[in-house]
């Protein structure tokens, strides 16, 4: 059904354009404005954390730099220290192995020290005592004051605090500390890699040590285990153990690493106040930016708002234009019947009485001619029936919906388009369903939906203007009525095709509104055209 024409000034009653623009827009807006808003508040905490990961990392190989550097500087004194050691320990032992050192181990050797030995798993002090006696049956040697003497001369004005000579079996037979001879190394693992033909260093720090000349504190002292080999050969008889003072030296070295560390910290501090700018101009940019993209998404906003806002004043003006012509189509088809109802009025009104005439003069006719009486009478009876039947059809109804038999209206729809021209030769065969009910509708608008639609497939160009014979029906189906319109084979054998594309046609808009009118919907199954009508009930109900 068309929509009525609007009073002057009146909204149409279509699609609102402008509020759901309003709306739907500034939701899309307000969420493209959060989700900038949160993606640069994402960037600068990611810059920030950038900066922050760069700081740290820069800060962590600065601090393995200098512990690289502090552990390069300890390295470097160590080997400095330990070429030292061997080249003094080798003099020595040019000076004095073979005169006096060589002679007091042999002597020191013959001392037994298995007892001692076998006392490993007993406590402590009990060992000690052990190798205390050892060591005091060395130092009562008759040779220890002269070889003391002469060790003493050697170290004296070098930078060696203490030194200590071993034999292979690990006894210390002499140390410049009288108190250690006598002690066992044999589970000193610098003794046993010298003892092997490898010299050995240690860095050791002591709160107190007891030189030749003075005891010291608070030293940093490095120790080397270098074996003694005997004289142009490669065999090791002894193992010598210095302790060096590298106090000095590892200050040094630590004074630097704190300059190092110093430079570092200054750099850092640098580091971080560079990147405390750089967080705070890509802030002022984002916020620069975020300032930018809101004005120009407002000015869009506003722009688009103005754009549908005319666009929504050319759809008011469409749809009233739509609505008039869809008055305007309504009141023509209203006018058209009622000409129809007033000329098939007169019509039976002016063939009535000679129809009556013809009727009863055939009535009169004597009984030779009965067989073309009966003709005659049948034909003026035909004739009576279908001008009631036009009458009837064109007959004005009432606007307001009512309970109606859909068969009956439309198999009164098809009796009456039989006499139209474009279904000469192709009749129109009416099928009623069995127990079709009754439905609630207008009238005039279910007659006008079916001869519409049975008009446009007789048409040029309809899917079924090559049939021969059109077949409309009716039936139930889930509780609904169905009117169906189609068509036999067409010629050639092949049944019509493209129906939906078809009814999908803009000349078809009033009839889907006066389908949506109705309450109905409009369709096809392939093959014929559907109008499935409103919730039908029983008609022994009406």
């Amino acid at each position: 059904m068309q929509e009525p024409a609007l009073r002057p000034g009146a909204q149409p009653a279509g699609f609102r354009l402008m509020r759901y623009f309003t709306l739907t827009t500034l939701v899309a807006f307000a969420a493209v404005a959060v989700s900038l808003f949160f993606l640069q508040r994402m960037e600068e905490d990611f810059f920030a954390q950038v900066q922050k990961e760069q700081a740290t990392f820069f800060a962590q190989a600065q601090d393995e730099l200098a512990r690289q550097h502090q552990e390069a500087a300890r390295s470097s004194l160590l080997a400095v220290h330990e070429a030292n050691h061997v080249n003094l320990s080798r003099m020595v032992a040019n000076m004095l192995w073979t005169s006096d050192f060589g002679p007091f181990l042999d002597s020191a050797q013959r001392i037994p020290i298995d007892g001692c030995k076998a006392l490993q798993g007993q406590p402590l002090d009990v060992r000690r005592a052990c190798w205390g006696e050892i060591g005091r049956r060395i130092v009562a040697l008759p040779a220890f004051k002269a070889l003391d003497a002469k060790a003493y001369a050697a170290m004296q004005s070098t930078t060696v605090f203490k030194i200590k000579v071993f034999d292979l079996r690990g006894v210390t037979f002499y140390s410049s500390e009288h108190g250690q001879i006598g002690e066992y190394a044999g589970e000193n693992a610098g003794w046993r890699t010298a003892s092997q033909g490898r010299p050995a260093s240690e860095l050791t720090h002591r709160d107190r040590f007891s030189a030749f000349e003075r005891v010291v504190e608070n030293r940093d002292l490095i120790s080397t285990y270098v074996p003694v080999r005997a004289g142009g050969s490669d065999v090791v008889v002894g193992v010598v153990e210095l302790y060096s003072d590298v106090t000095p030296f590892l200050e040094q070295s630590k004074a630097a690493s704190r300059k190092f560390a110093q430079i570092s910290t200054a750099n850092q501090a640098r580091i971080e106040s560079a990147a405390r700018a750089n967080q705070q101009k890509v802030e002022r940019s984002s916020h620069e930016f975020l300032g930018i993209v809101g004005g120009l998404l407002v000015l869009l906003y506003a722009t688009s708002l103005l754009i549908v806002r005319i666009g929504q004043r050319i759809i008011d003006r469409q749809a009233r234009e739509q609505a008039e012509a869809a008055e305007r189509e309504q009141r023509w088809h209203r006018e058209k019947m009622s000409t129809l109802a007033t000329m098939a009025a007169n019509v039976a009104h002016e063939v009535g009485n000679p129809l009556a005439v013809i009727h009863l003069l055939a009535a009169e006719l004597p009984e030779s001619q009965r067989e073309v009486s009966r003709e005659m009478q049948a034909q003026s009876l035909r004739i009576a029936r279908m001008m009631r039947q036009i009458a009837d059809f064109a007959t004005a109804r009432s606007e307001s919906a009512e309970w109606v038999d859909v068969s009956a209206m439309v198999k009164a729809v098809c009796e009456f388009l039989s006499f139209d021209w474009r279904f000469r030769g192709r009749p129109i065969e009416f099928r009623a369903g069995q127990d079709v009910p009754a439905c609630e509708l207008v009238p005039d608008h279910l007659n006008e939906v079916t001869m519409n639609l049975l008009q446009a497939c007789a048409e040029e160009g309809s899917p079924m203007q090559r049939c021969n014979r059109f077949e409309v029906g009716t039936f139930l189906r889930q509780g609904r009525v169905v009117v169906s319109i189609g068509a036999c084979a067409a010629e050639g054998g092949e049944a019509p095709a493209g129906l939906p594309a078809w009814l999908a046609q803009s000349r078809f808009e009033p009839v889907r509104r006066r389908v949506a009118e109705m309450g109905a919907r409009l369709g096809s199954n392939g093959h014929a055209i559907e109008i499935e009508l409103p919730q039908a009930v029983s008609q022994q109900g009406h």
